[in-house]
């Protein structure tokens, strides 16, 4: 078995491919309109769908915004240079709503940024997450 995709929907499409792809550098992997029902699905990511897990982006026609509610946490992209990362996607237009810095009660670097429709996407500074004993898992490079 391997993780797929996760979906989010989203209330304006072009906004959030502009975030994924311009702000936080995945690529759009495919895009397809469903007129009978109504929605389009956009699929992003760092690599391959055959290889990497990707983001489904599905837009509902008619709808703009959707009510986040409290089970969701957030999506988590491992990154080389946290720092740099943050600046990058400050000068892509990209909003940081928690700098970078140890995590509460951890060493584990991590940031937070919002997409346009509230998503919290956390960065974490690849190499400071768990302890060296720790299995870490595989996380996208890109950013």
């Amino acid at each position: 078995m391997r993780l797929l995709h996760t979906m989010l929907r989203v209330g304006n499409l072009d906004e959030s491919l502009n975030f994924y792809c311009d702000v936080l550098g995945m690529k759009l992997l495919r895009r397809k309109d469903y007129p009978g029902g109504e929605f389009t699905l956009a699929f992003v990511g760092y690599g391959d769908e055959s290889d990497h897990t990707v983001l489904e982006l599905t837009h509902n026609w008619g709808t703009t915004e959707y009510n986040l509610g409290d089970a969701y946490g957030h999506i988590a992209i491992g990154v080389d240079d946290i720092y740099g990362t943050c600046e990058m996607i400050r000068q892509r237009g990209g909003k940081v709503v928690r700098e970078p810095g140890p995590m509460k009660h951890g060493s584990t670097v991590i940031a937070f940024v919002q997409d346009p429709d509230g998503y919290k996407v956390e960065l974490i500074q690849l190499g400071t997450q768990g302890s060296q004993s720790e299995e870490k898992p595989a996380t996208a490079q890109a950013v």
